[in-house]
C-alpha cells in the first residue's frame, strides 16, 4: 500500500490520530509489508527484472519490494515522500550504516518527488512500479497520476509502468474488515470511505497519465497473521483507520477491528484472510 497499501487520508478536521510514527513504520515494514511478497514476485518475473534492468520504485516505503528487485541484480531507485520513517527503514535495508554490514551497489533512495530522482548522467529508467494498491478507499488514486507524469519523462520509450489494485471484494477477505474503517470514520466518511474496486480503475489511471495499457495480471495475497493483536497493529500501520481514529478513539478502533477479524481467526489464533490483487503494466509512450 508505500506508502502504504493505499493511500493515507486524513479526516475533515486535517488533524490525524496522534501515533508514534517510528512504531508505525516498523509494524508497517515487519508485519503488514511482506503481505504483498506475491505481487512483487509475480510482477519482476513477467518483466524478467535482474541485472539489465534500472528499477525506479514509487513510493517505495520501508523499501521490501526494492530489495527483491535488489536481489535479482537490478539497479533500484526508490521514493517517498510521505514516511520519513519508513524511508529510513529502507535505508537500514539496503544502505545500512553499521560496520561490515553489506551496502548493495546501484541503489538510491530519494526522500521527495520522483523529479527529485533524476540524472542527467544516469542511462534512463527500464521499469517502473506504483506497487501501493488502488481501488480500496474512495479517491485513493489521487496524486497518482501526477506521481507518474513526473515519473515518466525519467524512463526509457516503451518502459513497462506498473500499476496495483485490489482485486473484486468477493474475493478479497480483508474488504469485509476494512469496512470498519468506513463505519467508524462516518460522518467523515466522504473523504475517504470504503469502496468497490471496480475492474477498469488501473486502466482509467494508466490513461489519464498518457500511458498505454499492455497486459494485466492477478496475484493470490493472503494477509496472514501470528494473532489477532498482530493484525490489528498491522492493518493500523497502513494508515486506513486514522479518521476512524480521529472521529471516535483508539481502544474503538482496536475493538472494532478485532470483532471484524473473528470470522478469519482459525483454532491455532492465527489470522488469516485470502485475497486477490490485481497489476497493470502500462507503456511509456
Amino acid at each position: 500500500m508505500t506508502p502504504t497499501l493505499v493511500r493515507q487520508h486524513l479526516s475533515h478536521t486535517g488533524e490525524p490520530p496522534r501515533v508514534d510514527l517510528g512504531a508505525r513504520a516498523r509494524d508497517w515494514s515487519e508485519i503488514q509489508e511482506r503481505m504483498l511478497v506475491p505481487l512483487y514476485e509475480a510482477v519482476y518475473e513477467r518483466l524478467e527484472v535482474g541485472p539489465a534492468s534500472r528499477l525506479l520504485g514509487l513510493g517505495c516505503g520501508s523499501g521490501l519490494a526494492l530489495l527483491i528487485a535488489a536481489s535479482r541484480g537490478a539497479a533500484v531507485t526508490g521514493v517517498d515522500g510521505s514516511s520519513p520513517e519508513r524511508l529510513a527503514l529502507a535505508r537500514e535495508r539496503l544502505v545500512p550504516q553499521t560496520w561490515g554490514a553489506r551496502t548493495r551497489a546501484g541503489v538510491r533512495l530519494v526522500d521527495g518527488s520522483p523529479g527529485d530522482a533524476a540524472d542527467a548522467a544516469a542511462p534512463a529508467y527500464t521499469v517502473v512500479t506504483a506497487f501501493e494498491p488502488i481501488g480500496c478507499l474512495a479517491g485513493d488514486s489521487e496524486g497518482l497520476e501526477e506521481l507518474l507524469a513526473s515519473a515518466v519523462p525519467l524512463a526509457e520509450r516503451g518502459a513497462p509502468v506498473v500499476l496495483a489494485g485490489w482485486g473484486p471484494p468477493e474475493r478479497c477477505a480483508t474488504s469485509s474488515v476494512l469496512r470498519v474503517a468506513t463505519k467508524l470514520a462516518d460522518p467523515l466518511r466522504s473523504t475517504g470511505s470504503w469502496r468497490l474496486a471496480r475492474r477498469d480503475d488501473l486502466e482509467e489511471v494508466a490513461h489519464r497519465a498518457g500511458l498505454k495499457p499492455d497486459g494485466s495480471g492477478r496475484v493470490s495475497c493472503p494477509f496472514g497473521y501470528a494473532g489477532v493483536d498482530s493484525a490489528v497493529r498491522g492493518l493500523l500501520s497502513t494508515g486506513l483507520f486514522d479518521a476512524a481514529v480521529s472521529a471516535t478513539d483508539q481502544v474503538q478502533v482496536d475493538k472494532e477491528l478485532k470483532e471484524a477479524l473473528h470470522p478469519h481467526q482459525r483454532r491455532d489464533g492465527t489470522v488469516w484472510m485470502p485475497n486477490v490483487f490485481r497489476y497493470l503494466i502500462a507503456r511509456v509512450p
